[in-house]
């Protein structure tokens, strides 16, 4: 994909944006691909049809990213985010899994599903947006009149010192075999794991049940390889020299007659795919700026992509239907959840999509790290409100807490404090 100039390069990214998430927002919301959903029906009834639907979109990613980093068609050495970085944040990652896995079950959903909730009708998710929008924007963007963040005042302080330095990058491949055989070790592993989860998902009865399930979870792993693959491969041509978008922009003052249509973020042309809690906090920086052009990036465009193919599926098979509130505790569940969502999810970099899928497919450890806390923070959260509302005045929230642990077989079982339900 070579372009003869910046513009059209760049146009073409956040189109293929758009069009990609569009797909994925119409394929999810006619699938009821959900991964805050995966976990309640594992949690709840023993049912793990869509808990491994997810399973399948991450190792339908993982296997082509895989296969294609070896053909050289990907490069996500210096990916945005960046993934692969060296500097493993695994505290990070577990506490912002855990926030953000608490924050969707309380709110119903994670960002994905927000957008495809917004898209399908429901008002209440447009009021998440808003709140993890701004909570994320303010964890990565000073406050008016200072230098502060959000994450700087109350994480960095304490949270950055536990980071690991795992050399030039944290990937499974560089850990287990160093730079020179990382490409070929990350092939067998991802090969072996992603047809490992797809052999999962089909073996199961559960999922089965439903060719949904099967849709959604092909769907949604093709479309994060799709965005990997398009992101990786637009180049300008500038006297029959390639320069990809990121290079292109830190020579802007060489190659470029003037500032003119630059963007404000030059990380945000590298490659990448699909995450949705910093794209919900570009938003918001996007619209407060009075819609500059320089601020649009291909997370954006992945976020009215989302939400424009969703509305397009609701209308098509006429499931579009305004939603709001229930009451008032309705009201503090969502608040609640969104500002979980938006810590964790910086803290975590990314979400149910933009770890456990995109951020696994590149083997990185801190995205399996993230996944775990996700999954962790969810069920918790969902057992405690078992207990919760089935022994009322007996369900103090530390017993509540120490029985879910137990249930989970995380604590052993003479620990146990409410009999099992």
């Amino acid at each position: 994909m070579t372009f003869d100039n910046f513009a059209s390069a760049q146009s073409f990214l956040l189109i293929a944006g758009f069009v990609i998430a569009f797909i994925m927002g119409a394929i999810v919301n006619k699938t009821h691909f959900c991964t805050m959903g995966a976990v309640s029906d594992w949690i709840n009834m023993g049912h793990t049809g869509r808990f491994r639907a997810w399973g399948l979109a991450i190792g339908v990613a993982l296997l082509g990213v895989v296969i294609l980093e070896m053909l050289g068609l990907v490069n996500l050495n210096s990916s945005y985010p960046p993934y692969r970085n060296g500097q493993l944040i695994w505290a990070e990652n577990l506490l912002g899994g855990i926030l953000f896995g608490i924050g969707m079950t309380i709110a119903g959903g994670c960002g994905n599903k927000c957008l495809v909730r917004i898209g399908a009708g429901n008002l209440k998710s447009i009021f998440v947006f808003l709140i993890i929008g701004a909570v994320g924007y303010f964890m990565l963007n000073p406050f008016p009149g200072t230098d502060k963040t959000l994450y700087s005042v109350l994480f960095y302080p304490w949270l950055n010192p536990l980071s690991i330095n795992m050399g030039s990058s944290q990937d499974l491949g560089s850990v287990l075999a160093g730079d020179s055989y990382a490409m070929m070790i990350r092939l067998v592993i991802g090969l072996i794991m992603g047809l490992g989860l797809v052999w999962l998902a089909f073996k199961s009865e559960d999922f089965r049940s439903s060719a949904d399930f099967a849709v959604g979870g092909i769907a949604v792993g093709l479309c994060v390889l799709a965005a990997w693959y398009v992101t990786s491969n637009i180049v300008v041509n500038i006297d029959d020299q390639p320069y990809p978008l990121t290079q292109y922009y830190g020579e802007w003052d060489m190659l470029a007659e003037s500032d003119v249509g630059k963007p404000a973020i030059g990380a945000a042309l590298g490659a990448q795919s699909f995450t949705f809690i910093n794209p919900m906090a570009q938003a918001v920086g996007y619209a407060a700026s009075g819609f500059k052009s320089s601020l649009v990036t291909f997370g954006v465009m992945a976020f009215f992509g989302v939400m424009a193919g969703s509305l397009a599926w609701a209308l098509l098979s006429r499931t579009f239907r305004i939603e709001w509130f229930a009451s008032k505790a309705d009201v503090l569940n969502h608040v609640l959840g969104a500002i979980l969502m938006g810590i964790g999810g910086v803290l975590a970099m990314g979400c149910t999509v933009g770890q456990a899928i995109t951020g696994i497919s590149t083997l990185a450890i801190g995205s399996f790290i993230a996944f775990a806390g996700i999954v962790l923070g969810s069920a918790l959260t969902m057992k405690i409100q078992f207990y919760q509302m089935m022994y009322e005045e007996e369900a103090i929230f530390g017993k509540t807490l120490i029985t879910s642990l137990v249930d989970l077989k995380l604590l052993p079982e003479s620990l146990r404090k409410l009999e099992k339900v």
